[in-house]
């Protein structure tokens, strides 16, 4: 187990990441730990692994792409990556990341989704990373394994993940919303702007995205709230520039999708 610290000059050198990736496909552990601390800015290129990845956010908020879309990971939540599957990463603010390798033979992921990080989650896998200074005999460490992959097995999923459609005039639409995202967008703008009626361009949306356009709308101003919000900017201003005519609305959206209040979710998130 190790920990890399990519800040200062390493960001103009990327070869210690793609060294620490050499080294993950290499060990013969059944899983493998790793800890990296990023700078706000720094971009990994698209790659792949040969084991199930959960991508862990101690601090700081990072975006993580595929071809089908983006998903979020804040503070106190993990991305569980299927091996094989090709990804990029971009740290959105300063990032302290634990991340977990699985063999496939271990535990099997079909799918790409953002979970919560349990208490008990976050202190077996900080064990695990923290084993080169705190060196821990055979068994305690296997123990550890057994109790953490049992564990990933109970984590709780959290509806971060944003789905990107296929077709290329509704990509663009998507891509342009994320930038300036608001709640109170409207379905006939969309379509009009695709030339298409409302019932066709519904369709259209689901078929492409998977959700309705409502609840892709929702993530999408979920998505962009959220790394200001762990910045630490006013929920006020979060929720106005979101296009929410107050805070209760988007505190009653934002309860729908986390199960709580931002100012609660932050504060749990926080400790």
């Amino acid at each position: 187990m190790r920990t890399i610290d990519l800040t200062g000059a390493a960001v103009q050198d990327q070869q210690d990441h793609f060294a620490s990736l050499s080294w993950i496909e290499t060990a013969n552990e059944p899983v493998v730990a790793l800890g990296r601390v990023y700078p706000a800015g720094f971009r990994v290129p698209a790659h792949s692994h040969g084991k199930a990845q959960l991508w862990c956010a101690r601090s700081g908020v990072v975006l993580v792409s595929t071809t089908r879309g983006r998903w979020m990971i804040p503070p106190g939540h993990a991305l569980l990556i299927p091996a094989g599957l090709e990804h990029s990463t971009e740290m959105i603010s300063d990032v302290r990341m634990h991340s977990i390798y699985v063999g496939s033979s271990v535990v099997d992921v079909p799918d790409t989704r953002v979970l919560e990080v349990t208490t008990l989650a976050a202190s077996l896998i900080e064990e695990l990373v923290l084993s080169d200074d705190k060196p821990m005999s055979e068994r305690r460490q296997l123990l550890i394994m057994e109790l953490l992959l049992d564990e990933i097995g109970r984590l709780p999923e959290r509806p971060l993940g944003l789905p990107f459609p296929g077709n290329e005039r509704l990509t663009r639409l998507c891509r342009h919303f994320l930038k300036a995202p608001a709640a109170n967008a409207g379905i006939d703008d969309w379509a009009g702007a695709l030339g298409m009626s409302r019932r066709s361009f519904t369709r259209l949306f689901r078929a492409e995205t998977g959700v309705s356009f409502v609840t892709w709308r929702q993530q999408a101003c979920l998505f962009a709230s959220l790394p200001r919000l762990a910045a630490g900017e006013p929920v006020t201003n979060v929720a106005l520039d979101a296009g929410y005519e107050n805070i209760a609305a988007f505190t009653t959206m934002f309860r729908r999708m986390l199960g709580s209040s931002p100012s609660t979710y932050l504060k749990s998130r926080a400790a």
